[in-house]
C-alpha cells in the first residue's frame, strides 16, 4: 500500500495541531478541566482535535475519525486516523513539554501509520512500520539486549500498582540501569529515536496506543501488550528496543 499522500497528510496534520497548541503552552490562564474519569482538558485539547478533524473531513470525507476528546465518526470505515491532541496534558498542564500530539491512521482497523508530534521541541516522529523518522531522518531504537544496561520509562511510577501490577514493575525497576518518569507519547519517542531502552505503560486508551505501533516498529523495536499479547487494540503496552530485551522483560513481570 502506497501511504506517501497520507504521511504528507499526517503533517499537514501535525503543523496545524502544533500551531494551535504553541501559544497555550505555559500560559498559567489556561482552564483546566477535570472529565468524568478525572483527567484534565484544556483548550488545547478540544481545539486542536477540532481543528484536525476539520481538515479530514476535507481532504479525505469518507475516512472516519476516533479521539479522545470528541468521539466516533464512522469508526467502521476503511480508513480511520486516531486522535490524541494533547498526549501528556499533566504535562501539559505543569509546563514540562513532555507531551505531544499522537496522530495514527488505521486501515481495516490496523494502525499503518502513526505520529508523535512534540510542538514545543518541533520534533515530528513518524512511523510506518517498515521506516521512522524523526524531522525527516531514519531512525533505531537502541540495540540494547540485557536489562542491566537498559532505561526503563514508565509515565507513571505509581500507575503499576494501582493498576494491579506493582509487584511485578518493582522487579523490572529493580533489574534495570536506569529508570525514569519521562513517559506519555515522549516515552516512545525516546525509544525509537535510541535514548531509550523500555517503556511500559499498565493502563492506555486506543488512541494512546494506536501510532505507537508503526513508530515503534518502524524503528526496529518490539510492541505488545503487558502480557506480549496485541499491541493493538489493547488496554496495556510494554515496547522495548530489541527482541532480546522485550523478551527479558516479559520474563520479568511474569516470574514468580
Amino acid at each position: 500500500m502506497d501511504l506517501s499522500a497520507y504521511r504528507l497528510f499526517l503533517a499537514e496534520l501535525a503543523a496545524t495541531s502544533g500551531d494551535f497548541i504553541r501559544p497555550l503552552f505555559g500560559r498559567k490562564d489556561v482552564a483546566v478541566e477535570l472529565k468524568t474519569d478525572l483527567t484534565p482538558v484544556t483548550l488545547a485539547d478540544r481545539g486542536a482535535e477540532e481543528l484536525m478533524r476539520a481538515l479530514i473531513a476535507k481532504k479525505f470525507p469518507a475516512h472516519g475519525v476516533i479521539g479522545e476528546e470528541l468521539g466516533r465518526d464512522r469508526p467502521d470505515a476503511e480508513f480511520v486516523w486516531v486522535l490524541d491532541p494533547v498526549d501528556g496534558t499533566k504535562s501539559f498542564v505543569t509546563g514540562v513539554p513532555l507531551f505531544g500530539t499522537l496522530i495514527a491512521l488505521l486501515h481495516e482497523g490496523q494502525p499503518v501509520l502513526g505520529a508523535i508530534h512534540q510542538p514545543i521541541l518541533r520534533q515530528l516522529m513518524i512511523g510506518d512500520g517498515r521506516v521512522t523518522t524523526l524531522n525527516g531522518r531514519p531512525v533505531r531504537a537502541r540495540a540494547t539486549t540485557r536489562l542491566a544496561d537498559a532505561t526503563l520509562l514508565c509515565s507513571d511510577w505509581l500507575a503499576p500498582a494501582l493498576h494491579g501490577r506493582g509487584a511485578p514493575f518493582d522487579r523490572l525497576a529493580r533489574a534495570v540501569k536506569l529508570g525514569r518518569t519521562w513517559g506519555d507519547c515522549y516515552g516512545y519517542l525516546l525509544l525509537a529515536s535510541g535514548w531509550a531502552g523500555i517503556v511500559v505503560d499498565p493502563i492506555m486508551s486506543l488512541w494512546d496506543i494506536a501510532a505507537l505501533v508503526p513508530v515503534v516498529r518502524g524503528a526496529g523495536g518490539i510492541i505488545t501488550d503487558w502480557d506480549g499479547g496485541n499491541a493493538y487494540p489493547a488496554k496495556s503496552t510494554l515496547a522495548a528496543a530489541t527482541p532480546e530485551l522485550h523478551a527479558a522483560v516479559l520474563a520479568t513481570l511474569h516470574s514468580r
